[in-house]
């Protein structure tokens, strides 16, 4: 399974990657695969059930609309956030549904947008299956789709790597490879992942992609540092970055303390605006959203010396740890509680921020290792089931933690440590493996229902 720098940075709409960004997908990839089979004439009616986390939290979580969004041929990196809800309301106001952007069919959401809130699939937490029908009620077609954390979407039999057919110069499985493969060759972990790159395009079209990452991300901030107003759900939650910012731009004597503000308002601006169903960067979850924004504006701010090239090398390093999560554990908090979001995006944006301070990959490990160690045993307890309380604030905890195990490393170590980055992959894929279903993304248990009324 090789991955792709942007197969763990993504763009796409929030609140949640594996809750409005991989199932937008994968009913975008149904209705596409009726009308490249020319079935589409021939349906009458699409019922879409969701299982498991999808159903539990999925009406927080923008689950039904995103389905209503795939299924009428809109693509999350391409869809625009801003019309977005209208198309919905207009869906759910004439009770039709235009599939693949062509074919009209009726749509009654009670019937046809099931949430099996008690039934889980085997294969994962995450799953949700699409019948199409005649108009006689013959079924036409059946898929099921998992979302399995980070925009990632697998069909049903079809495998669960991505790219898995293709061959790249430098293959790793671990950190431990990794680290190998920089020992014989002499290169930088950005520079591993740059030349795996070209197996899938040219240099300059990666770093092109890589600048648009960050274009999406600094634009997600600057959104949400002058957007105010009451985000959506019913929770009651302000946002605050406008205010965070008005303060710390009008702020008179320096605050030592105020660069982790600053910190802080870009992983809140992010975030709220993930929250209200914004465009975001899957990074690598929307969940998570945040974390490596904040940590890649923390340098492009305050590092002397930041450049676009290190804004590059920042991203191609962060990847190569995300990739080793995605192959070794996991980045759903449907299946490993949010040390699977908050916890790897912390552990990727420390890794980055280790390289372009200069650090050796020794010490960029060291710095990943330690931004993962002490995010272990993270829950996913959202309240209301909305990526809101404690989501938001999480991002600002995951941003510092990792701007700290970068400086721990690389200013204040040499790389050597007792717990490797593979261990600590491997003891969040147990932790979460043993953590109780009530506290992986079902709003079952932990602040979701604990919550003190004042």
């Amino acid at each position: 399974m090789n991955l792709s720098v942007f197969d763990l940075f993504k763009i796409g709409i929030g609140p949640s990657s594996s809750h409005t960004v991989g199932p937008m997908l994968a009913a975008f990839r149904f209705a596409s695969g009726l009308r490249d089979q020319s079935l589409l004439p021939g349906i009458g009616r699409i019922v879409t059930d969701l299982y498991g986390s999808l159903a539990l939290t999925g009406r927080g979580h923008a689950t039904d609309k995103a389905v209503l969004l795939g299924l009428s041929g809109e693509r999350p990196d391409a869809v625009d956030p801003d019309t977005a809800d209208a198309l919905v309301e207009l869906i759910r106001g004439t009770a039709k549904l235009r599939v693949g952007g062509s074919q009209v069919i009726p749509f009654s959401e009670p019937d046809d947008l099931l949430f099996h809130e008690t039934e889980f699939l085997p294969f994962h937490p995450n799953g949700v299956r699409f019948t199409a029908f005649s108009p006689a009620g013959e079924v036409i077609a059946q898929e099921t789709y998992y979302s399995v954390g980070g925009g990632f979407v697998v069909k049903e039999g079809e495998g669960t790597a991505a790219g898995e057919e293709l061959r790249v110069p430098h293959e790793f499985t671990s950190a431990r490879e990794l680290l190998e493969i920089g020992r014989r060759t002499g290169l930088a972990i950005a520079d591993i992942v740059a030349a795996n790159e070209l197996t899938w395009r040219p240099a300059h079209e990666t770093d092109a992609g890589l600048d648009r990452i960050w274009a999406v991300m600094s634009q997600c901030i600057e959104r949400g540092m002058v957007t105010g107003g009451v985000l959506p759900g019913g929770l009651g939650v302000k946002r605050r970055a406008p205010d965070l910012h008005a303060k710390l731009t009008a702020a008179g004597p320096v605050d030592p303390l105020s660069v982790f503000d600053w910190v802080s308002l870009f992983a809140l601006a992010v975030n709220e605006e993930n929250a209200a169903g914004g465009k975001v960067v899957t990074a690598p979850t929307n969940g998570a959203a945040g974390v490596i924004p904040a940590v890649l504006g923390y340098y492009y701010r305050f590092l002397p010396g930041a450049t676009p090239q290190g804004g590059r090398t920042f991203l191609r390093t962060a990847a190569a740890v995300g990739m080793l999560y995605k192959r070794n554990a996991s980045l759903s908090a449907a299946e490993v509680g949010c040390q699977g979001e908050v916890g790897v995006a912390c552990s990727m944006a420390a890794a980055g921020l280790a390289a372009v301070m200069g650090g050796t990959n020794a010490q960029i490990e060291n710095a990943a290792e330690i931004g993962m160690e002490h995010n272990l045993g993270l829950t996913c307890d959202p309240v209301g089931g909305l990526v809101q309380v404690p989501c938001i604030e999480r991002n600002t905890m995951g941003a510092i933690k990792a701007i700290n195990a970068a400086r721990l490393a690389v200013l204040h170590g040499d790389g050597t440590h007792r717990i490797s980055l593979d261990h600590v992959i491997e003891t969040m894929r147990r932790t979460g493996a043993d953590m109780q279903v009530k506290y992986k993304e079902t709003s079952l248990g932990g602040l979701a229902v604990n919550r003190v009324e004042c």
